[in-house]
């Protein structure tokens, strides 16, 4: 028998049985909770058991850390995970989302979903009678944030207070730079965003963003990589093309150069920063060989930490943490 645990705090408690769809879903109470409970859990100081739950995957996206990490963790705290290849469903046969989100109901506990459209995630939440989460949409990916945020955490401390610390990503403003300007926000974290003209993120996730921010800390987009990263204590790259762009590669390449987080930004920023990378990498191109494997580098305590922060999340949207 786990021993009794301590109830979540009410930040907690109160997203049992809701959504994940985009950070901003979240408060900055409630994330740096769920960091704290991810963080216990790395530990081995906290025990959670949902035996008899069952996650749901919908990926119609590869995937390898995203697939693995949900799986592992929801086999750490008891429950099991049904892969629901899209290829070997009735959904890859074009069954509307409606139909599949209200059967998928009755037989698992919770959704991961990673797609293309955003719209696509909700219209599963809107039908689903069960948590949906997002595990990665054009627009977002929340769980990878809440994991980047965990180590930054890990680097600098939990005490930090509102806009004593600045993340700064360099690249495409996609999905991963949305997700970190709302989390940023919320966190009070200043983040930069250093973009090519033409490749900026959403404008309006950078004025949600803002707002969400108010007066804790602040949020900047730029055209200049090295205005982005420097004095920053997190520096961050991802991929230059994303999934479904590979036909815009070569444009891309073209337009990124000098875009590249190698030594020479590296030396820029604040003495103590990190290297932080989404993954996969592909190294010369939007990160160097260098940085990747130098001592700066968390980029691989980032990915483990993906198992972390989802095992928190799973324990509060299907019960809280209490045994």
């Amino acid at each position: 028998m786990s021993p009794q645990l301590a109830s979540p705090g009410p930040s907690l408690a109160t997203l049992r049985g809701h959504d994940l769809l985009s950070s901003a879903d979240l408060s900055g109470e409630q994330i740096r909770a769920l960091l704290q409970l991810a963080s216990e859990l790395k530990r081995g100081e906290r025990r959670v058991d949902l035996q008899g739950k069952t996650l749901g995957l919908i990926f119609t996206k590869a995937s390898t850390r995203t697939r693995v990490s949900f799986t592992v963790a929801m086999a750490r705290l008891g429950g099991q995970t049904m892969d629901l290849n899209p290829s070997l469903t009735q959904v890859g046969r074009g069954e509307p989302v409606a139909d599949t989100a209200r059967v998928l109901s009755r037989y698992v506990d919770a959704l991961a979903i990673r797609t293309f459209a955003q719209q696509e995630l909700e219209e599963y939440a809107h039908w689903a009678a069960i948590p949906v989460i997002n595990a990665l949409t054009d627009l977002e990916h929340p769980c990878q944030a809440l994991a980047d945020f965990l180590t930054v955490q890990e680097a600098f401390g939990a005490s930090a207070g509102p806009g004593d610390l600045t993340l700064a990503y360099v690249g495409d403003g996609n999905n991963v730079a949305h997700s970190l300007l709302l989390t940023g926000a919320l966190l009070g974290v200043n983040v930069r965003i250093g973009a090519p003209a033409g490749y900026e993120p959403d404008p309006a996730v950078v004025d949600r963003a803002s707002a969400l921010a108010g007066n804790s800390c602040t949020i900047e987009v730029t055209h200049d990589p090295v205005v982005a990263v420097r004095g920053a204590h997190a520096l961050y790259t991802d991929v230059w093309a994303s999934m479904g762009q590979e036909e815009e590669k070569a444009q891309r390449e073209a337009a990124f150069q000098g875009f590249c987080l190698d030594e020479a930004l590296l030396a820029e920023a604040d003495a103590r920063a990190i290297v932080l990378h989404c993954l996969p990498a592909h190294r010369g191109e939007e990160i160097s060989a260098g940085v990747i494997e130098g001592s700066a580098s968390r980029v691989f305590d980032q990915a483990e930490n993906r198992l972390h922060v989802q095992q928190a999340l799973l324990a509060v949207l299907l019960g809280g943490p209490t045994l």
